[in-house]
């Protein structure tokens, strides 16, 4: 009965490894039922460029650093979504005290135009709407429909802009206790401006810009003295704390300088992609002559874990997903030395058991029992150092953690797992007194 449990495992191990397999590399068989999906490539692999700015903060306080960072950050991302860049990167860093914004276009064409209109600081305005409002709605509508003719701004700009707008902040509704919203604040000159702009649009709506893009238009209850006012809606706890983040980037003075630019053509990227995989290649193939050299049967089937343990890998990447780079490729080359080491001290231990003159069952199970501390000190430790890569380092040296502490924490599965239900195959059989197999 414990032997038919292990064929099942083995079983749902290649089932898996099939199906894993096919999702890698979906042109081997072209099961039409598994999802089409293709790897994330990094603009080192795929061309690209890579945009390093940095952020002038003289005139915001630093408790506000990091919001003001986080808004530029949205409004940037959305302009860089606005050239049709696949899955674009767009992260804050801070470097010796500079805050600096990193911007990746991967297979971005024209990367001057990137850079303009990237290079802008964010602009906040509030816009009424026109007199001839409901006709142009009309118009948009009829437009929409056809498919064809020009589309017109139902809004026009009011005198208020970002520039009077002192603090947004998230908040909740007093009545409802739970409901987020969004409070803002304006100086003296624009709480005067604002009272104005509300008694002319009460019952109509004010439509809120950023970059050109209307980010909320509220409708206006009652004139709005103070300076003081609440943006609500149907917003969820996050959508309102990024609305805020918005609010502020666009109404503080916020100018960003390029200080770095790399570009990577596609030619280039391909043959960095291509030698990569041939590394991994490469160093697979050296990993599994040695294992079957050295190790013999528990080698072969090590090696055959291995080539388990990469499908598997990969298929992570593609589900998660995982963005590859060059050092990401590295991470994971890292990842597969880690597999065979958690291999290497299992099959010396059972080495140690079966020349004590112990059954290979007691050996088998003993190896790995003994083993199990050390794999697990030596992984853990791996595991810290990535995670602390993952969080001090730039969006490179992250790319490298993040591959190796996904492959880390797959490889002790595949040395604890799978090959020891491989090699229980063989408890009962007459291969297991076969010395020069296992010795």
């Amino acid at each position: 009965m414990k032997k038919n449990k292990v064929y099942i495992t083995i079983f749902i191990i290649f089932v898996i490894a099939f199906f894993a397999g096919n999702f890698d590399y979906p042109q081997f068989l072209n099961l039409k039922y598994l999802p089409a999906k293709d790897f994330k490539l990094g603009l080192d692999l795929q061309g690209g460029t890579h945009l390093v700015y940095e952020a002038d903060l003289s005139a915001v306080a630093k408790e506000d650093y990091d919001s003001s960072m986080q808004g530029l950050r949205d409004v940037i991302e959305r302009r860089v979504n606005f050239f049709g860049v696949s899955e674009p990167v767009v992260q804050v860093e801070e470097t010796a005290g500079h805050q600096r914004l990193i911007v990746e276009l991967a297979g971005v064409v024209d990367p001057a135009q990137a850079i303009k209109m990237i290079g802008q600081t964010p602009y906040l305005e509030f816009k009424e709407q026109k007199e001839n409002y409901q006709e142009i709605i009309e118009k948009n509508r009829k437009v929409e429909e056809a498919g064809e003719g020009q589309m017109e701004d139902p809004f026009a700009p009011a005198i208020l802009t970002g520039k009077y707008l002192k603090k947004a902040e998230l908040g909740f509704d007093q009545t409802t206790s739970y409901q987020s919203l969004v409070s803002i604040q304006f100086d003296d000159e624009g709480a005067k401006i604002f009272e104005e702009l509300t008694k002319k649009n009460i019952g109509k709506p004010l439509a809120i810009f950023i970059d050109g893009v209307p980010i909320s238009i509220p409708t206006v209850q009652e004139a709005i003295s103070g300076g003081k006012a609440q943006i609500s809606g149907d917003f969820t706890v996050e959508e309102a704390r990024s609305l805020a983040r918005n609010l502020n980037a666009g109404a503080l003075p916020l100018p960003i300088s390029l200080i770095s630019q790399q570009s990577v053509g596609p030619t280039l990227g391909k043959i960095s992609l291509e030698e990569s995989l041939m590394a991994g290649i490469f160093g697979l193939l050296a990993v599994v002559i040695f294992m079957i050299v050295f190790y013999r049967l528990p080698g072969l089937f090590a090696s055959l874990a291995l080539i388990i343990y990469a499908i598997l890998n990969l298929a992570l990447f593609k589900l998660i997903p995982v963005t590859l780079t060059l050092a990401g490729m590295g991470g994971f080359i890292l990842s597969i030395g880690m597999a065979v080491d958690g291999n290497i001290l299992i099959f010396s231990r059972m080495r140690e058991e079966l020349r004590q003159g112990r059954p290979f069952s007691a050996a088998l199970e003993e190896g790995f029992r003994r083993a199990w501390p050390a794999i697990w000190d030596g992984n853990f430790t791996l595991l810290i150092a990535a995670l602390i890569l993952f969080w001090l380092g730039s969006s490179f040296v992250k790319g490298f953690a993040v591959t190796l502490i996904i492959g880390t924490l797959l490889s002790m599965f595949s040395a604890i797992f799978i090959t020891k239900n491989f090699l229980r195959v063989f408890v009962g059989t007459k291969l297991e007194k076969v010395k020069i197999l296992w010795q």
